[in-house]
């Protein structure tokens, strides 16, 4: 049971079915096709406003158009997604980063040609876009992807700087693919051994104190070493999404994230505002209970992710994961994990670690006409298991709306968090019914700092980047400002139980998402609150539930979070909502204390 796991033996994917190589054809034959759907549409330059007090005649260019988008959009994706995914293995090879930043450039002059369209769409007023609908009827099926566009409207810039701002794009990326490659080349010297940053992390979880402090120091010593470009990094792309906010005329920083997402910004502020209240009854709380049955007054934050058990923590191999994700998919409905058991079956996974492949994982949809695959850095451990489930959560949502179509599939991040996280929640209450009563305590405290991790430490990290993006207006942090921080954002949310010793202030470092997507990451903590609530409605009614959530999944990005939310007669527009979820976990902790 608690064998090493055989890391020569898990899954690398095959990407052969998206394209060959670096020299297969298919792709200029792709990147043409695009560009001919696209050189099509240019010649519509003009004709929706032409129209505009024609509906019939607008309803059937509007239909036609946005199929050449859609087209065009498939193309450039699919070699994107190849020219990433193939990148995302091999970040020490710099021939696959030329590669990817080439394609980057090629497909972002290529889109540069129908940015008039979006431009030109958001002209119509709303009242002849709907005659338009109605005049012609399956132009009707684009109204979801319209209002999205539209709600860019308030904030978009003159055709010619629009222009600049994507003819520039690709030199912009580049201080993304720095902090990237960074992280990549990232060595941790912890003894003997040199670690890469997903050794290190998952060295940070081990049960030998000694192993996670030399860990935790080797890994703060390894970022410290790269903070002056990583810093760099933050700061031009801070100040550059600065400028940009500023010609757009958005009031925050994070009110673009707000629209990508199409959350209310008071939603977001009531998200947080509920986390927060609740630090002190389940962070703090939990953190002095565990240093209590630690025998200690605080913790080292080497300690935070300890497991209570001093044994070797149990491992689990490929087949023990994957019949625990297949099982625990078919109790919500068999088509789910007939779904994912396709991912098993075909080469759609890449699970194993290695010299070169970035830390994290994801799924990545590629395009609605083609399948999504699954990244990860696989150790055996039970988080393994519960990230598996999470990416294979993912990956079933986006093939369940692969029938709308790449631009109607396309799902805002909070609403594309819920089955990932939704899936992580189905195994572990599989992993907890299975356990005796000795272990429950350890799988309670799992289940405690993973929502921790998920919903607090995710706020927290989203209040250091506001922090960060205000301090940014007053001029360029040092590497030392912006660990002062995380320090105090950190200590806020991880409460006075949790010693912050010498080392952490470079912890930000690693957290790729500030430079890959500034405030993505309370949409974990979105998506994590708003599946409680959907687990608490399947509770009360599974048979019910399974067909209202496969229709939610299958929606794509057609509904707003409100409107898919509605069948189940929840509300997240209210605070109470979030609160709720955060009394959920008031009672872990609870639970948790009565066994303490």
């Amino acid at each position: 049971m608690n064998a090493p796991v055989k890391l020569d033996a898990l899954p690398e994917w095959q990407l052969s079915d998206l394209y060959a190589g670096r020299d297969d054809p298919k792709i200029e034959a792709d990147l043409a096709a695009a560009k001919a759907a696209n050189d099509e549409l240019v010649k519509l330059k003009g004709r929706f406003v032409q129209l505009r007090s024609d509906p019939l005649h607008l309803g059937e260019l509007l239909d036609h158009g946005i199929g050449l988008y859609e087209r065009a959009v498939n193309g450039l994706w699919a070699v994107g997604a190849y020219a990433a995914l193939a990148s995302s293995v091999a970040k020490d090879d710099p021939a696959w980063a030329k590669f990817e930043g080439d394609l980057r450039t090629r497909s972002s002059q290529i889109g540069a040609e129908s940015l008039f369209f979006t431009l030109e769409l958001n002209q119509l007023e709303d009242n002849e876009i709907e005659m338009a609908f109605k005049a012609h009827p399956p132009a009707a099926r684009w109204r979801s992807w319209m209002r999205r566009v539209r709600l860019s409207r308030p904030h978009e810039l003159s055709p010619d700087l629009e222009r600049l701002l994507i003819d520039r794009s690709p030199a912009v990326a580049n201080w993304v693919r720095l902090y990237d490659e960074s992280l990549a080349k990232l060595s941790a010297k912890v003894g003997k051994e040199s670690l890469s940053l997903p050794e290190v992390l998952n060295r940070l979880s081990d049960p030998d104190v000694t192993r996670r402090k030399a860990a935790a120091q080797g890994l703060a010593k390894a970022l410290e070493a790269r903070t002056p470009e990583l810093a760099l990094s933050m700061n031009t792309l801070a100040f550059e999404k600065q400028v940009e906010d500023r010609w757009r005329k958005y009031p925050t920083p994070a009110a673009s994230r707000h629209i990508a997402n199409e959350v209310d910004a008071d939603a977001v502020e009531a998200l947080e505002a509920a986390v927060v209240e609740a630090y002190p009854r389940v962070s703090h709380r939990y953190y002095a209970l565990k240093a209590k049955l630690m025998g200690r007054k605080t913790l080292d934050y080497w300690d935070r992710n300890a497991p209570l058990d001093t044994a070797k923590p149990r491992a689990y191999d490929w087949k023990q994961a994957q019949g625990m994700v297949l099982e625990s998919f078919s109790d919500l409905a068999p088509k789910f994990a007939d779904t994912a058991k396709t991912f098993f079956d075909q080469p759609w996974i890449d699970a194993r670690p290695r010299a070169g492949k970035q830390s994290g994982a994801f799924s990545h949809p590629v395009t609605a006409d083609r399948h999504p695959y699954v990244f990860m850095n696989y150790m055996g451990e039970r988080r393994d298991v519960l990230t598996l489930a999470h990416e294979l959560g993912h990956a079933v949502h986006q093939t369940l709306c692969q029938p709308l179509g790449t631009l109607l599939a396309d799902t805002p991040l909070t609403l594309a968090e819920t089955a990932s996280i939704f899936g992580e929640g189905l195994v572990f209450e599989r992993l907890l019914a299975g356990a005796t009563k000795a272990e429950r305590l350890g799988l309670l405290a799992g289940q405690i700092e993973d929502g921790i991790n998920t919903v607090i430490r995710q706020i927290a990290f989203h209040r250091f980047e506001n922090r960060f993006h205000a301090a940014r207006f007053e001029g360029e942090l040092s590497a030392e400002q912006i660990g002062a921080i995380w320090l105090e954002t950190m200590g806020e949310s991880l409460g006075p139980a949790i010693k912050l010793n010498e080392g952490y202030e470079h912890y930000w470092a690693y957290v790729s998402h500030f430079a890959h997507a500034p405030f993505y990451v309370y949409a974990y903590a979105f998506g994590d609150l708003l599946v409680r609530g959907l687990m608490e409605k399947r509770r009360e009614d599974p048979a019910a539930f399974a067909p209202l959530y496969e229709d939610l999944l299958a929606a794509g990005g057609t509904r707003t979070y409100v409107e898919a939310l509605r069948p189940f007669g929840l509300n997240p527009r209210e605070k109470a909502f979030w609160t709720a979820g955060m009394t959920q976990m008031e009672r872990l902790v609870d639970a948790f204390e009565e066994l303490v």
